[in-house]
C-alpha cells in the first residue's frame, strides 16, 4: 500500500500544508478532507472588499501550485473522529481513512450567541456563503445594523455596512473599548474615536441578553434593558476551534490543539497541526503556547510543520530550530488601515508612540522587558510603510535560548 498523508481541513492551511509537504520531499499520496464544498479561498476580504462589492467572490480562490496537482480532494466531507494509535480518521459519510501522517488543519468556526429570540436576520462572517447572505441583507435600503463584538471582524463589518449605506450601525461589546485585547488601551481609544467620527455608534461595557422579533430579528436587547432596533445583526463574538474530532486521544484541546515547538501534536512524529487551530509556543517571545488567527499563520506553520512531518515519516529526525514566526496582521476600516508586525499582545504593559501622533498617522510600539515585541500603525499608507520599517528590527532580535 502506498504511503499517505491525510490533511484534515481543506482551507488555506490545508492547501499550504500539502504544497509544503511536496516542497519538503514527500512524494506519497496526499488526501485533503474539508467540510466546505469550495476549493481553498482567501477569507480576509470577506468582511471588507468582497462584502463591500469591490471584489467578486470568484477572485478569492487560491491557485494551487503544480506540485499538488495529484492530491485527492474530499470536499463537502468532514472528519468526525480520529484514532491516533491506529492511524485512522473517520469521515461523516462513514468511511475510515488510514494514514501514515496526519495534518490537523480544521481551523475555526464562529462562536454564536445563546440568547432567546429569532435566528433569521442574524449573521456570521466566516465563509463565502456567510458573506453572500450578509451582503444581500446590508444592501437593502435603510438597514439598521447591530454588530455584536468589537474585534477585527466586528469593526471591519461596521465600517463596510456604513459605506454600503446602512441607516445606522451600532457595535456592542462587553469590553470598554473596541479591539482592546489585541491593541491595548492607548490605540483602542484612538480607534474608537475614529469610528465615531465616521458615524459608527457604540454600546460598550455591556452584553446582549436576547433578540426581539417573531420570525425575524427586529432588535437587540442589552443587559441594561435597552433595545437597539435592528434589521441585520452580525455576531462577531470570537471563534471556536474545530477539535472535537480529536477527543479521546489524550490531547490538550483546551484552546485549539496544543503542539510542541515543532508543531507536533501530543509528541507524535506522525501528527502535526497548522493554521489557527494550532496552539504553539513561539521561541521569538515567551514560549507561552497561543493560537494566532492572522493571515500569515497558515503559511508559516505549514512550512515548519511539513518539514517536521516529512522528517518524522522518514525516521530521520531533524535539526530544525524551534518555530519562531513573526506574526503579521492588517485590518482595513473606513479610510484607514491597522498594520502590525510582531506580537503586541506580549508588550501591552509598555506602549509608546514611536512615530507620528494619535490624531493622525501613528506608529505605536509594544515592549516587553525593554525590548520591542511588536508595532502597530494606524492611518494611511505612510503609517503602514513606517511600521514595515520596524519589521527588520523585530526579525533581527534573537530568539529565546533553551
Amino acid at each position: 500500500m502506498n504511503a499517505r498523508v491525510v490533511v484534515a481541513g481543506a482551507a488555506m492551511a490545508g492547501l499550504r500544508a500539502a504544497e509544503q509537504l511536496r516542497a519538503a520531499g514527500w512524494t506519497g499520496a496526499i488526501t485533503l478532507v474539508g467540510a466546505e464544498p469550495h476549493m481553498p479561498y482567501n477569507r480576509p476580504p470577506l468582511s471588507k472588499e468582497v462584502l463591500a462589492g469591490k471584489a467578486p467572490f470568484e477572485s478569492l480562490a487560491f491557485r494551487p501550485r503544480a506540485s499538488v496537482a495529484d492530491v485527492q480532494w474530499r470536499l463537502g466531507t468532514e472528519v468526525v473522529a480520529a484514532r491516533l494509535e491506529d492511524n485512522v480518521v473517520e469521515l461523516d459519510d462513514g468511511e475510515a481513512l488510514t494514514y501514515d501522517g496526519l495534518v490537523v488543519a480544521t481551523g475555526m468556526r464562529p462562536r454564536r450567541l445563546r440568547c432567546p429570540g429569532p435566528l433569521a436576520g442574524r449573521h456570521t462572517v466566516r465563509t463565502i456563503d456567510d458573506a453572500q447572505g450578509l451582503r444581500q441583507a446590508l444592501t437593502r435600503p435603510g438597514a439598521r445594523v447591530v454588530v455584536v463584538g468589537g474585534g477585527f471582524i466586528g469593526c471591519e463589518v461596521a465600517a463596510t455596512a456604513l459605506a454600503l449605506g446602512a441607516h445606522e450601525v451600532t457595535v456592542v461589546d462587553p469590553l470598554s473599548l473596541p479591539m482592546l485585547a489585541p491593541l491595548g488601551e492607548l490605540l483602542a481609544r484612538t480607534l474608537l474615536k475614529r469610528h465615531e467620527e465616521r458615524g459608527v455608534r457604540f454600546a460598550l461595557g455591556t452584553g446582549v441578553t436576547g433578540f426581539t422579533g417573531d420570525d425575524h430579528v427586529t432588535g437587540v436587547t442589552l443587559a441594561d434593558g435597552t433595545v437597539l432596533p435592528a434589521d441585520v445583526v452580525v455576531e462577531a463574538v470570537g471563534s471556536i476551534a474545530n477539535t472535537e474530532w480529536l477527543a479521546g486521544n489524550g490531547l490538550d484541546l483546551g484552546d485549539g490543539v496544543l503542539t510542541d515547538e515543532h508543531l507536533r501534536v501530543g509528541g507524535r512524529p506522525d501528527v502535526v497541526a497548522v493554521g489557527d487551530v494550532a496552539r504553539f509556543p513561539n521561541a521569538r517571545y515567551d514560549r507561552v503556547p497561543r493560537r494566532v488567527e492572522h493571515w500569515c499563520i497558515p503559511t508559516d506553520t505549514a512550512k515548519h510543520a511539513a518539514k517536521t512531518l516529512a522528517a518524522g515519516l522518514a525516521g530521520t529526525g531533524h535539526d530544525l530550530p524551534p518555530f519562531a514566526p513573526l506574526p503579521t496582521f492588517w485590518s482595513d476600516q473606513h479610510d484607514f488601515r491597522l498594520q502590525s508586525f510582531g506580537a503586541p499582545v506580549c508588550g501591552k504593559e509598555d506602549v509608546r508612540v514611536l512615530e507620528g501622533d494619535l490624531d493622525g498617522d501613528v506608529v505605536v510600539g509594544y515592549h516587553a522587558g525593554g525590548r520591542l515585541a511588536g508595532v502597530v500603525a494606524l492611518g494611511g499608507q505612510a503609517a503602514a510603510a513606517a511600521a514595515a520599517r520596524y519589521r527588520a528590527e523585530l526579525l533581527k532580535q534573537p530568539t529565546l535560548t533553551a
